[in-house]
């Protein structure tokens, strides 16, 4: 299914209605995520990182990465934001790379970039319990 192509099935008017808007976002979503569940991604992800101690550098690094995002847009007014988001960017990624070391395998979204989407879904799974 084509992000493109999910146009084609849609009501007239269909952008002035907020309930129809949140249907077309979970369609663009299934289409990027190739018509597969969050689940099945999630598994996938757990696949390649069984090792505990890739598992604790990803547990952390996720996170960091996450939270430095928003301080990139801090960093527009505060200069010393950006440095402090490149450096949490730059640390969480260094975590999760030393933890693919460690587990011998490469990271997930070198085969497909739609993995690092899924990195955050697998590290909320994870705290949940769930993964």
């Amino acid at each position: 299914l084509r992000v493109a192509a999910c146009r084609d099935f849609l009501p007239s008017g269909f952008y002035t209605d907020s309930s129809a808007r949140r249907v077309y976002v979970v369609l663009i979503l299934s289409a990027m995520l190739g018509g597969r569940s969050w689940d099945s991604w999630i598994a996938e992800y757990s696949e390649g990182h069984q090792h505990p101690l890739n598992r604790l550098t990803h547990t952390f690094g996720i996170p960091i990465i996450l939270l430095s995002l928003p301080l990139f847009v801090v960093g527009i007014f505060w200069r010393a934001g950006l440095w402090v988001a490149l450096g949490m960017f730059a640390f969480g990624w260094a975590l999760q790379f030393v933890g693919h070391a460690i587990e011998g395998k490469p990271p997930e979204f070198f085969k497909d970039w739609r993995f690092l989407l899924v990195g955050s879904r697998w590290w909320v799974a994870k705290m949940r319990g769930k993964a």
